[in-house]
């Protein structure tokens, strides 16, 4: 009997999350993960809770001040989180 090529940990993970269908969870916790290394600890201290519902990035900030700041780098924080987790996974942010 022949032995099957060795292949790495990381694409035997993926393999396993397409099959089962879970990749998409997966991926929308990483970009919750990520978030702090994205922004700092600096953004990410003002950061009390997050998730995400149907491709929407709901943020909840303690401050008003930096609400709005982040409010205009929207679309900068969309693109660098997707391209954090390398997929399409956040298409609007919402902060409250």
């Amino acid at each position: 009997m022949k032995r099957p090529e060795p292949k790495l940990i990381a694409d035997i993970i993926k393999e396993k999350l397409m099959t089962d269908g879970i990749e998409s969870r997966f991926n929308e916790q990483r970009v919750l993960y990520l978030w702090q290394e994205v922004v700092g600890p600096g953004v990410n201290r003002y950061t009390t809770r997050r998730f995400i519902d149907r491709g929407v990035l709901h943020l909840y900030i303690s401050s008003a001040s930096l609400k709005n700041e982040l409010s205009f780098m929207r679309p900068r924080l969309i693109d660098a989180l997707n391209k954090a987790v390398g997929a399409t996974v956040v298409t609007e942010i919402q902060f409250h």
